[in-house]
């Protein structure tokens, strides 16, 4: 098996490519089931977020799954491979296990050390796990990078210094008026981006938001943490002349704001200069809102040179993160090596217990006189001999299994105890259980399109005969 990352994030591909390759929310189920169901791919999870779009994939051949996942991106999004495959990077094995722990740490966020990854992270893992997309390799690899991520935040400083996205767009304010004291700001969106940003805002002296959402009761619930003014996004537009700061977070698939939008409110402001940022991706703000006069526009791209001065700390931090990573990727490489071991184990013990029921077989045909006790006894006393032979062959095997040529011990010790039969054959009962498994599913489906069928008064037989 081999694991393998694919995608593209803001140190490969600028806003305007990322914004094409974003995931909605309410696309991600059916984005997960169909890479589930695509061949070669064992297991997947979706990571999408504003900085990046990334798809983490089990496979048993990577080069050519490499290629299946890049047509996933082309079909999925409407995008021919030459516009963004330049933008793309794929990692293989420890490469792409390096490559998740280094993103749920914040290592390689936009601010570095960020938190919101983390969440994000978690939050995919268990949207793919609920879909019974992941299996023992992501349950545990994605468990192990959330851990060593929590670990990571605790044990170090890098979370000491306030820096983040929503900081980092109050800080580029800051930098062209200097203070918010007396300006009034608009925030688009209520989400959690946006009450992070209200709290740098309120922090830095501003005195007057307006919180604009689409679903009013949230907007209300934001503004009254912060003693802010609710606005609906129809109503916007009408508080557009006394806003001086607009920072724009939603997970809208257009523009929130055009450049028509704003033309006629600009004029009325009387070359007072207004400054829009604009963190979503996609992006909420058309960019043509630029050409307006004493209009500041910014994208989320223009905040990674913002808190230089915070990121050197938190940079020091990350070298211990670093270190810390790198045991994580050898504890799970050792996890892996053992994998292998449980089919064996399981032949052996299989093998001795057949052989061990055949022996009793033998000895009560030939003691018929044995009572039931004694024959309990026997049993259990022959049973522990079995299991104490047993004992030391099966520990060294998992240690041998753990070491550099663990494959080669494994292949030596199936020869050994001529466990090649017995291996074949649990195969072929879990392939039976597999295939019966699947019958199952497909029975069910079609007893559940029957009803459908059934409910609109259709018979299956009219709809074949019909196609």
């Amino acid at each position: 098996m081999h694991i393998i990352a694919v995608g593209l994030n803001y140190r490969t591909a600028p806003v305007e490519i990322r914004e094409k390759f974003a995931f909605s929310e309410s696309d991600l189920p059916n984005a997960i089931a169909e890479l589930k169901e695509t061949k070669s791919i064992l297991e997947c999870v979706i990571v999408a977020t504003c900085n990046r779009t990334e798809i983490y994939a089990v496979v048993d051949r990577p080069q050519l799954c490499s290629h299946y996942l890049t047509h996933f991106i082309s079909r999925w999004f409407q995008v021919e491979k030459d516009q963004f495959q330049k933008h793309l990077y794929t990692y293989e094995n420890e490469k792409a296990i390096d490559h998740l722990f280094r993103v749920t740490s914040g290592l390689d966020s936009m601010v570095i050390g960020e938190t919101q990854i983390l969440g994000q992270v978690r939050d995919a893992f268990l949207s793919s796990q609920k879909m019974k997309a992941t299996g023992a390799y992501f349950n545990t690899l994605f468990k192990q990078s959330v851990t060593l991520a929590k670990k990571a935040h605790s044990e170090t400083g890098i979370s000491n210094n306030p820096v983040s996205v929503s900081y980092a767009a109050v800080e580029l304010g800051k930098r062209i008026f200097g203070s918010y004291v007396n300006k009034t700001v608009m925030i688009i969106g209520a989400g959690k981006m946006s009450e992070l940003t209200v709290k740098h805002l309120y922090a830095n002296g501003a005195n007057k938001v307006i919180v604009v959402n689409r679903t009013f009761e949230r907007a209300v619930e934001l503004a009254q943490k912060f003693n802010g003014i609710p606005c609906t996004v129809d109503n916007m537009l009408g508080h557009l002349p006394e806003v001086d700061i607009i920072i724009s977070s939603t997970g809208a698939p257009g523009y929130v704001l055009t450049k028509n939008d704003l033309q006629s409110h600009v004029q009325k402001r009387k070359s007072r200069p207004l400054f829009m940022m604009d963190i979503a991706v996609p992006r909420d703000l058309d960019p043509q809102i630029s050409d307006l006069p004493n209009v500041f526009l910014y994208d989320i791209d223009d905040l990674e040179h913002i808190v230089d001065k915070h990121l050197q700390e938190r940079r020091k931090e990350a070298a211990k993160i670093e270190t810390m990573i790198e045991t994580e990727i050898g504890v799970f490489e050792q996890w892996t090596k053992t994998l292998g071991v449980s089919p064996v184990i399981n032949a052996l013990q299989a093998k001795a217990s057949l052989i061990h029921e055949e022996t009793m077989d033998s000895m009560l045909k030939k003691l018929p006189e044995l009572d039931e006790r004694e024959i309990k006894v026997i049993r259990k006393l022959t049973k522990s001999i079995v299991n104490q032979v047993l004992r030391d062959p099966i520990l060294r095997i998992k240690e041998m299994a753990g070491e550099r040529h663990g494959d080669e011990a494994l292949e030596l010790f199936t020869k050994l105890f001529a466990l090649e039969e017995t291996l074949e054959q649990q195969e072929q009962a879990n392939q039976l259980a597999e295939e019966r498994e699947a019958g199952q599913k497909a029975l069910e489906a079609k007893q559940q399109l029957e009803e459908k069928l059934s409910v609109r008064g259709l018979q299956t037989a009219d709809v074949l005969a019909q196609s």
